[in-house]
């Protein structure tokens, strides 16, 4: 069989990863279920007024799907989580993001696409996109008194990561994004890209040598009471082969797309990859919904039920079959449910200590 392109990179960790499967594994109590959309209204370069109608978009269909789809155990709606650009920041597009998240049915996390980046000038980038997501918006939320994100990396060049050193530039970004109050990072899977991490399937902590780039190719597994054993918590996405109806595996890595829609297949094979502690299932899912085509694919048309609906029912669905207790989460909410397992974690707090404000009805 052929390998996928850069499979060197995560093939034999994948491999590790069915071995402790097929060995045996505590019995699945919970599932977490979050969605993280590489948001980019203005992806493309498109103008403002084709991001606005993008938006508008999904501020009018997303709300009826949420609405419509099976509760968790909690009685809660899905909750949709956009990552949002800082190089994209514009006023009246992420309006309409937070007031779905006061909604209840969305929330705001930071995304960034840099090159030949400086620690200064990133310090100073997140630093200010995150106090106009607070002061201007309300969004983002505390932990322990302290204002917090979630992180993805644009183009998906994590702590500089490319062997080419393009989309990034900034080694030592683990470190920073530590102590500017980022929660967990939520790149990884990377797939094809030849930034893609060793560690796969698994929920853990940075531990490379500071200095170097990539360093979240090597860590320590987050465990039941196991607290902070590293930089930075990575929340990873499924990675595996997926074989049905197929004469050639494909790469499964958790992307729901216009070329890549949601199965009852899929959704068994991502509750067998997705990384677990103990008895609970991450399964983090992602997406660049705001692309036209995508979101016809995610949100549906006049003449087709939409990805997301069908795959929260089928999610539902599987839950109940394994008498998994289901829970819909956003990328914070599958933070604090990591940590109660792990016990206390302290995301850094240089954002977080200056007076900006707090943020009513926090969830």
């Amino acid at each position: 069989m052929k390998l996928p392109r850069h499979a060197e990179l995560w093939f034999p960790g994948y491999l590790r990863d069915r071995a402790r499967h097929l060995l045996g594994r505590p019995i699945p109590r919970r599932l977490w279920v979050s969605i993280t959309d590489h948001y980019e209204p203005l992806g493309g370069r498109v103008s403002t007024e084709t991001a606005l109608r993008r938006v508008a978009r999904w501020q009018e269909a997303w709300p009826r799907i949420a609405e419509a789809a099976p509760r968790d155990a909690y009685g809660r709606t899905p909750c949709y989580c956009f990552f949002y650009p800082e190089e994209e920041y514009r006023p009246e597009l992420l309006e309409p993001l937070a007031e779905m998240t006061r909604q209840g049915i969305g929330d705001v996390e930071v995304h960034i696409h840099h090159d030949r980046e400086t620690a200064d000038g990133f310090v100073r980038k997140i630093g200010e996109f995150c106090r106009r997501l607070r002061g201007d918006h309300g969004l983002l939320n505390d932990h322990n008194g302290r204002m917090v994100f979630g992180f993805i990396h644009g183009n998906w060049a994590l702590d500089n990561s490319h062997p080419a050193g393009v989309n990034c530039g900034l080694t030592g970004e683990i470190e920073l994004l530590r102590d500017l109050g980022c929660y967990a990072d939520f790149t990884m899977p990377s797939l094809p890209s030849p930034t893609q991490g060793s560690i796969v399937n698994q929920i853990y902590w940075c531990t490379g040598t500071p200095g170097k780039p990539k360093a979240f190719d090597r860590g320590i597994a987050a465990t039941v009471r196991g607290g902070a054993q590293g930089d930075l918590l990575m929340i990873t996405g499924p990675v595996g082969l997926r074989y049905a109806g197929r004469l050639v595996p494909r790469v499964e890595m958790g992307e729901i797309a216009a070329n890549d829609l949601p199965t009852e297949y899929r959704v068994r094979r991502w509750l067998s990859l997705a990384p677990r502690i103990d008895g609970d299932i991450f399964l983090k899912l992602y997406t660049h919904g705001a692309r036209e085509d995508n979101a016809d694919a995610l949100l549906g048309t006049p003449g087709r039920a939409g990805g997301l609906e069908q795959m929260f029912g089928w999610l539902h669905q599987a839950a109940g079959e394994q008498q998994i207790e289901l829970h819909w989460a956003s990328a914070y909410q599958m933070f604090t449910a990591v940590e109660a397992l792990t016990g206390p974690l302290h995301p850094g707090s240089r954002v977080a200590s200056e007076p900006v404000g707090s943020r009513a009805g926090v969830r």
